[in-house]
């Protein structure tokens, strides 16, 4: 069983930066894509970003696009999100989600990942 355990999350001024982490508890992260999504307070849970199994290939969506990075380290069974430029829009709870795939395909949608963890909030006062 796939179990993913995100953290860093928090509360931060507009402007300011966080680092959230997930941790998976898998045998070889390198055999799954990786994804964030977030959600937003009455609002549908939407893609932020995903990375190939070894980190070749990104994807960030346009809301998001300069301002955060996805990475990972297979070495160490985690996938970073690093937010920088934060504005209140951004508020949400951030989830990791996994796909098993032996392709280095990256996907965007939530129906392709298997595996999801329980989040964590970040807040971004103005």
């Amino acid at each position: 069983q796939v179990q993913l355990v995100e953290s860093g999350g928090g509360l931060v001024q507009a402007g300011g930066s966080l680092t959230l982490s997930c941790a998976a508890s898998v045998h070889t992260l390198s055999d799954y894509a990786m994804a964030w999504f977030r959600q937003a307070p009455g609002k549908e849970r939407e893609f932020v970003a995903t990375i190939s199994r070894a980190g070749t290939r990104t994807y960030h969506a346009d809301s998001v696009k300069g301002r955060f990075t996805i990475s990972r380290d297979n070495a160490k069974n985690t996938v970073y999100l690093q937010m920088r430029i934060l504005k209140p829009e951004d508020t949400a709870v951030y989830v990791c989600a996994a796909r098993n795939t032996v392709t280095g395909a990256i996907y965007t949608t939530q129906a392709a990942y298997e595996h999801w963890g329980q989040g964590t909030q970040v807040t971004v006062s103005s």
